[in-house]
């Protein structure tokens, strides 16, 4: 039976879909206290960049909203509601969209809550217990988020990672029939694996006929969960797709912020070391430096783990 596995991490929460003994979904959220999807909150316009768009200024940030409120002037308030969050790209931070929203102020639904309202159970998983996270491939999972290389039987998907798109490169022996519809499964997988939204595209081998192209389009249609739309694959391989983004998919947030992930994950490591802990722990440079940045989640280690955390660096070899 499928089932959530959660951990509420330091800094972040994390969330697995396993079902049996695989992730289907993987789902990190960090404690960046930047609002999420559903939020409702207070906002004043600072500025209208188009007939109907503007940026709003909001506690802790602004937003883009889209459509403005007919006769709205630069600075009137007004309630927005997020559509989707601000994601992080390397070197720049794309603000979150917004639309016209009503009511009361309130936060979005966070991760748990959100894995909660699908119905299926959630198990919580604590440090002190087995690691059923790893169990079930955590680690494979990111390491497929942060390096992009997928492999699946028969060949092996390349996933980059660009402003405009998510793209997947599809590699392996002919025949390529077989091999691109094997490369539409893993794609599938791989999409709702790391919750990937917006445009993606998907270059698969060339096909020599229509007859074989329909079937690896036939593939991604059985496949893929709905909503989504999709282009023909054109005769060079090339197929289109396009889903619903609300946030950054897995990938995306790792490479907005590599140094914090690996932060984040080395904090994991040393909560679930069994005790007695040792006087200092070894991490690599660039995760001390984040660590120093973050005097509370090293606190909240302390707390945790009931020690006074120190933290000596060492090189990568």
């Amino acid at each position: 039976m499928a089932e959530w596995l959660y951990e509420a991490g330091i800094g972040e929460a994390r969330a697995a879909l396993v079902s049996r003994g695989d992730i289907w979904k993987a789902r990190i959220e960090v404690a960046d206290g930047r609002p999420r999807v559903g939020a409702v909150l207070r906002a004043r316009l600072v500025e209208q960049t188009g007939a109907r768009t503007g940026k709003a200024a909001l506690d802790g940030g602004e937003a883009l909203v889209e459509p403005l409120p007919r006769g709205l002037t630069q600075g009137a308030a007004l309630t927005i509601r997020i559509v989707r969050e601000a994601i992080v790209e390397r070197g720049r931070l794309r603000l979150p969209k917004a639309v016209p929203g009503e009511g009361t102020p309130r936060p979005g639904p966070d991760l748990l809550q959100r894995i909660a309202s699908t119905g299926l159970p959630v198990r919580h998983l604590h440090a002190h217990q087995a690691d059923l996270l790893e169990a079930a491939g955590w680690g494979e999972v990111l390491d497929e988020a942060a390096t992009g290389d997928i492999a699946f039987p028969g060949g092996w998907l390349r996933m980059a990672v660009t402003p405009a798109m998510t793209l997947f490169d599809v590699d392996g022996a002919p025949p390529h029939g077989a091999l691109s519809i094997a490369a539409a499964h893993a794609v599938a997988r791989a999409i709702e694996r790391h919750g990937i939204g917006g445009s993606i595209g998907v270059d698969f081998p060339t096909l020599s006929n229509k007859a074989e192209r329909q079937a690896v389009a036939d593939a991604i249609d059985a496949a893929l969960p709905q909503p989504f739309e999709r282009t023909a694959i054109n005769g060079f391989g090339f197929m289109q797709i396009v889903r619903r983004r609300e946030r950054a998919s897995l990938p995306e947030a790792i490479a907005g912020d590599p140094a914090g992930y690996e932060a984040r994950a080395w904090l994991r490591r040393i909560e679930r070391t069994p005790p007695p802990l040792p006087p200092a722990h070894a991490v690599p440079p660039t995760v001390a430096e984040t660590l120093a940045a973050r005097p509370d989640w090293v606190a909240e280690l302390g707390r945790r783990t009931g020690t006074d955390p120190r933290f000596e660096t060492f090189e990568r070899r």
